[in-house]
């Protein structure tokens, strides 16, 4: 197979910034009517044990199946997938202990305030991504080399272009073995995405290694939540006006997220008629759901879906999400093969890094950002050249 070389056209920051701050999709979404049809909106558990093998058409027979999951409702589970059940228990054990055992003096130490990327501890009352008065409580990091089991390329960049690693961590004394256990469990997630990026791209009819050009140094940004027991517990009744959501209606930034979650249910997913479906547990599993870089690639064939989380039970959930993206350097355009002869892209060029940035941004309570965050890339990068499998 050939390799040819692209140049793609610098975008000005100001249209990476607008597509980011726009609230248009969101809005369309959470205006569907009740009328419109759920038809074949379906959640399917898809065992990818069979693409652990050699064969290329067992490997493209579970992309067709998460094909259909992505054109329907954009989620799925994902069993088989070969991370031990003692790390899944360990990550979810680690983000009760970071809530419970450390103190607010500490915490605050590790406030996203001193960051720029949002990284560190978020408390509900510093974000809120829908407006919403929002219940849960965070711990939010990224990408670092010593996270990554194939050692990276060197060449990983934060969000806004620069380099060095951006994450705030517990001391040791406050917190032993916090960080040996997230390193293991990052480590395992992220070879999981990379594997699970190349069914994406044989679901799309590419290349098997299609993305693996754009997954060198990839971004990954993981968050540990706490999500407080309801104060009227009724896990079985509609969203009341004077209930607190945990986390607001949004959409996924990335390329596609990996949630694991404790037993206790409160992810919410926006079907087609506007209704809220909520998202059963599935032990042992992920859920896996397109994101917005992922719709952008395919001109809105896949659905990046609305979602929301609401504890409405009496215990107190935990969940890890894993976002995972592209090299924070590359540029996300739609894919040539998601486009008919003479059909134009819905969607322009996007800076992956800076259209990150921007979304995490605008959930702050300002709207300007941590630190009041501006990103300047430097002038060199008039073009971005990259090399396409052909």
């Amino acid at each position: 197979m050939a390799a040819a070389t692209v140049r793609v056209p610098h975008q000005p920051d100001s249209i990476t910034k607008q597509e980011a701050r726009s609230t248009a999709y969101l809005e369309s979404r959470l205006a569907a009517r009740a009328t419109a049809t759920d038809e074949g909106f379906v959640i399917p558990v898809v065992d990818i044990s069979p693409t652990l093998s050699s064969s290329l058409a067992d490997r493209q027979a579970v992309a067709a199946q998460i094909r259909t999951a992505c054109t329907t409702s954009g989620f799925f589970y994902v069993t088989g997938h070969g991370i031990p059940a003692t790390t899944l228990s360990s990550i979810l054990h680690q983000a009760k202990r970071f809530f419970s055992e450390l103190s607010k003096e500490q915490k605050e130490t590790l406030h996203i305030k001193r960051s720029k990327y949002g990284y560190g501890w978020e408390p509900s009352e510093y974000t809120s991504i829908a407006g919403d008065v929002e219940t849960k409580e965070g711990f939010n990091f990224g990408y670092e080399g010593a996270l990554d089991r194939s050692g990276g390329d060197g060449k990983y960049r934060n969000l806004d272009g620069s380099v060095g690693n951006a994450n705030m961590w517990p001391a040791e004394e406050d917190l032993p073995g916090f960080y040996t256990s997230v390193k293991e469990y990052y480590g395992a997630v992220l070879d999981l995405a990379r594997h699970l990026f190349r069914l994406f791209a044989l679901s799309l009819d590419l290349p098997e290694d299609y993305f693996d050009r754009l997954t060198t140094h990839p971004g990954g940004i993981a968050r540990l939540l706490f999500y407080p027991p309801s104060k009227t517990p009724s896990p079985t009744a509609s969203l009341s006006a004077e209930e607190q959501i945990g986390l607001g209606a949004h959409s996924d930034y990335e390329c596609f997220t990996l949630l694991l979650s404790s037993s206790i249910p409160g992810l919410e997913i926006l079907k087609p008629s506007g209704n809220w479906h909520r998202v059963s547990y599935v032990s042992g599993s992920f859920i896996v759901n397109v994101a917005d870089f992922l719709m952008r690639w395919t001109n809105g064939v896949y659905k990046s879906t609305v979602h929301r989380v609401v504890n409405k039970t009496s215990e107190a959930r935990y969940s890890v999400p894993f976002f995972f993206s592209v090299n924070y350097d590359a540029v996300v355009e739609t894919l040539p093969t998601c486009l008919a002869d003479g059909e134009k892209s819905r969607y322009p060029p996007i800076r992956a890094g800076e259209y990150i940035l921007e979304r995490l941004n605008a959930t702050t309570k300002d709207g300007k950002g941590y630190f009041g965050n501006e990103v300047v890339f430097p002038e060199d990068r008039k073009e971005q050249e990259s090399t396409v499998g052909t």
